[in-house]
């Protein structure tokens, strides 16, 4: 996908084809060539290590325990019904191949039990979800991918594993990731962010804070939550001290996995980025110096965020799959 362009009815290198390249896909677009309609799954409940739970949805079953298995981890807000996950899902059915997806916390319809929720480097929940599925699915080869937020995640994740990380997957993918989480949060501050995708993502993450209130009253500073209209204000009294960093600053140093991929060794990675995903600057992403010789780096002109349609109108998004599917296949 180095070269990859949209459909000329969707194209567009700049800011207004990034734009588009992102909404449309979501809303309207079809996940896959030939598929006009959503995997329900199966779906396991998984008790975590701290007593909370993570709900764990298997849209395509393996079709041997020897069967190789995809692993998702969604984006902000995301599920198993985001469109990509879907994609994802369709190309793993297809070919026989296993495909799950783990909600982080809160995530899959319930609120989670425990006080935390997840956040952009929780690799330690990375690293424990994937040594379940290495129990579940022990046979059949395992690859992961991660979707915006949970691409930087599985990155770090791959980052501190090191070399024992290939015991519990071959390779790794992330698609759309925010490499420099300071560059994608202050972006999505700014205008049109601001007024759709951040709003967007404040509709569902201030509720889901406000009803934690409820079942631990002064976690954090209701006020100030009533009174975030951003994803930097919601890190700073959510995320950051719920999760132990010092601010919005200090979390987003700590978790962009893009200062890192120079460290990264023992797993092989693809990071996937368009050039014109309206909240990840281009100018924020990682060059080839920037990264060790793990890490295969693919940044089109266009795409959007996690849009990347194909086909004839109204598209279908199951070309990044096929081809984020065919390089992770290369390394079983």
């Amino acid at each position: 996908m180095h070269d990859w362009r949209a459909p000329t009815w969707l194209g567009g290198s700049g800011r207004l084809g990034g734009n588009l390249q992102t909404i449309w896909p979501a809303l309207f677009s079809r996940v896959a060539p030939d598929a006009p309609v959503l995997l329900t799954g199966r779906l396991e409940r998984w008790i975590a290590p701290d007593q909370d739970f993570v709900d764990v949805d298997w849209l395509a079953e393996p079709a041997t325990p020897q069967s190789p298995l995809l692993v998702l981890f969604h984006g902000l807000e995301g599920s198993s019904r985001s469109h990509y996950a879907q994609a994802f899902g369709h190309w793993a059915w297809e070919r026989g191949w296993g495909c799950a997806v783990p909600h982080f916390r809160g995530c899959s319809g319930e609120l989670n039990r425990a006080p935390r929720f997840y956040h952009s480097g929780d690799h330690a929940e990375i690293d424990w979800l994937l040594a379940r599925f290495a129990q579940s699915h022990p046979l059949g080869p395992r690859v992961a991918v991660g979707v915006s937020l949970g691409g930087n995640v599985l990155l770090r994740w791959a980052q501190e594993s090191g070399h024992s990380g290939r015991a519990l997957v071959r390779a790794v993918a992330a698609v759309s990731s925010p490499l420099d989480l300071a560059a994608a949060g202050h972006a999505i501050r700014q205008g049109f962010n601001r007024a759709v995708y951040n709003r967007m993502f404040m509709a569902s993450m201030k509720p889901k804070a406000l009803a934690k209130l409820r079942h631990f009253p002064g976690l954090y500073d209701e006020a100030t939550l009533l009174r975030a209209r951003d994803l930097y204000e919601y890190d700073n009294v959510v995320t950051a001290p719920l999760h132990g960093f010092a601010s919005t600053e200090d979390y987003w140093a700590r978790c962009s996995a893009g200062p890192r991929l120079k460290g990264l060794t023992g797993i092989p990675a693809l990071v996937l980025n368009a050039l014109n995903d309206p909240f990840v600057p281009a100018a924020s992403l990682p060059g080839p110096q920037d990264v060790s010789s793990w890490v295969t780096l693919w940044q089109p002109p266009q795409g959007g965020h996690v849009g990347f349609p194909a086909g004839a109108w109204p598209g279908h998004v199951g070309a990044m799959p096929e081809a984020v599917g065919a390089w992770l296949a290369g390394h079983l």
